[in-house]
């Protein structure tokens, strides 16, 4: 038997587009998007889920244009949906790191940084345990499934070949942009504002006691402080990580919704 008569080029179609919509929402994750795994195993771990994807999501394999550029222009909205969904994810995660960096500079961590394996740049102590408790508890309310479960969905709201770019949706992505300093200041409020209280007791100790060593004891005091609140506020972190779950299967949805025409 000739070997292309063991596959179906119809269902290679479909699995094409999956493959196309499913790798990048895959990159971006941020384990799976790290430096540190190699780009063969990303290829493979995106063609192996997609394997599995790719019979159950309902794509029609006529839809597939015949020439090269209606090709290229159909996976480029695939990987446009793909990036959205995606892109979701990554801004509630750089809210997080945004408060362990303020909060890390603020304890006078900022010149105690640490090289990120994932990125490989220099990043704050704290960003990085804000960072890693924040996705522990992603995995453990089980956000990778609901991001899976859309992917899944995403073919029956946004057909192949139907993205559009309308204003809404627009509007979503740059709400979800803007709540990353919100949130980021949110998390990171309490320990900030008892950092500074903290920094402005030891000036005016300065000022009423000039024979006082203030620095020798104030930047051991301000990292015990920031440490202890940081250490308190981990539970914080859980709960807006568990609300922005649970909240998370309908911003998806609306953001497919709107990207297939409403």
């Amino acid at each position: 038997m000739p070997i292309l008569n063991l596959y179906n080029v119809e269902e290679f179609k479909v699995f094409l587009l999956v493959l196309a919509r499913f790798s990048v929402v895959l990159f971006m994750l941020p384990i799976f998007g790290a430096r540190t795994l190699p780009n063969m195993v990303k290829a493979a771990l995106a063609m192996v889920l997609s394997l599995l994807l790719y019979s159950v999501v309902p794509v029609e394999p006529s839809i597939f244009p015949d020439t090269v550029i209606e090709t290229g222009i159909l996976i480029f909205f695939e990987i446009m949906i793909g990036l959205m969904l995606g892109t979701c994810i990554r801004l509630f995660l750089a809210a997080v790191q945004l408060s362990g960096q303020v909060i890390g500079f603020q304890m006078g961590f900022s010149m105690i940084n640490v090289v990120d394996p994932q990125s490989g740049a220099n990043v704050s102590i704290m960003e990085q345990i804000a960072y890693w408790v924040c996705l522990l508890v992603f995995l453990l309310f089980n956000g990778h499934y609901i991001l899976l479960i859309s992917v899944i969905e995403s073919f029956e709201l946004v057909p192949p070949g139907t993205f559009m770019l309308q204003r809404p949706l627009l509007d979503t992505l740059l709400n979800q942009g803007s709540q990353v300093f919100i949130l980021g200041i949110k998390i990171g409020a309490p320990i900030i504002a008892s950092l500074f209280f903290t920094s402005v007791s030891f000036g005016l100790i300065g000022k009423f006691a000039p024979q006082m060593n203030i620095m020798i004891v104030a930047f051991p005091m301000k990292i015990f402080v920031g440490l202890l609140l940081f250490g308190l506020a981990l539970e914080t972190i859980k709960i807006i990580t568990r609300e922005y779950i649970y909240g998370l299967k309908s911003l998806l949805l609306s953001l497919l919704f709107w990207a297939g025409g409403g």
